[in-house]
């Protein structure tokens, strides 16, 4: 009986919303490995697909930046344990991919599990090293801490399809921004597999936004977006960074441009503080009982 059994394939979808929907257009394209083998036929994005992912950014932001910094880092601490447990598929996936043998793909995707809990034990404390209290003239608090930035979207590295994926995604949502996330266009089944991870991992929907498909089609809307606040362009080649940089321009989104970056080496805190504003109040001390000491 087994013998004469057909394998189930897998359909990959695109991750909006906490939901698993197809490209609205209908429209998908080949994806292949290394040697040009066919892997799956991945949803190709549409202009209306990005735009209803910046909706769903932008709804769950209030809820994600206003959770505490302790939650976020347990539900990215989640995300690792929920990777730990379906290792063998993405080492699966990432070796067909990037053409890495099975010991080296099992290597990268450790190393993107462990960047997760990186990332999480940092939720807890960036504000203790950008923000803290500010010495003035007077009889004052000024206190700066920072806060999230808002929609962020991030063109994922093209090469490295699961670790570089991790190194971009990970530290915009640790502080408290939500995501629309365009997978590597060549290699994006990984990214479309840790959509399925990330719905089972307590994230609430519309954190995270996962689109496959043209990275300069799906790109050219979301830097236009007048809601996008942010945009990351590790994915993008110079002549489309331009591009993207100009369109960005337009509601002084900020802009990461791309850089030469080995993600197998340990992350400092740039992408932590590059969708963080700075927030300074300032609070009279008051003085205490009739010798005008104050606090």
């Amino acid at each position: 009986m087994s013998e004469n059994r057909l394998s189930v394939f897998k359909t990959y979808k695109l991750y909006v919303g906490g939901k698993f929907p197809r490209s609205e257009s209908g429209r998908v394209y080949e994806v292949t490995d290394s040697k040009g083998k066919w892997l799956a036929n991945a949803p190709l994005s549409s202009r209306k697909d990005a735009r209803d992912a910046v909706v769903a950014a932008r709804k769950a932001f209030g809820g994600w930046s206003g959770a505490t910094a302790y939650n976020r880092g347990q539900i990215l601490y989640r995300i690792a344990e929920m990777l730990e447990g379906r290792k063998d598929q993405f080492v699966r996936e990432v070796a067909d991919a990037e053409g890495l043998s099975k010991s080296k793909a099992a290597a990268v995707v450790d190393a993107a599990i462990d960047r997760w809990v990186w990332y999480a034990g940092w939720t807890d404390k960036i504000a203790q090293v950008v923000g803290g209290g500010n010495p003035v003239a007077g009889p004052f608090f000024n206190l700066s801490s920072p806060e999230p930035t808002g929609v962020v979207t991030v063109l994922a590295p093209q090469e490295s399809s699961f670790l570089g994926l991790v190194s971009v995604v990970a530290p915009v949502i640790a502080t408290g921004n939500t995501a629309i996330v365009v997978a590597s266009e060549k290699s994006p089944l990984p990214a479309l597999s840790l959509g399925e991870v990330l719905a089972t991992s307590d994230l609430p929907g519309g954190v995270v936004n996962v689109l496959s498909g043209k990275t300069a089609e799906i790109a050219a809307p979301l830097a236009a977006h007048q809601d996008v606040n942010a945009i990351d362009l590790a994915g993008a080649d110079d002549v489309l960074a331009k591009e993207l940089e100009i369109a960005a321009a337009d509601n002084l989104k900020r802009v990461l441009r791309p850089q030469a970056v080995d993600y197998a080496e340990t992350p400092g805190i740039e992408r932590l503080t590059a969708f963080l504003e700075t927030k300074t109040v300032w609070h009279p001390t008051g003085s205490l009982g009739a010798s005008g000491s104050s606090y």
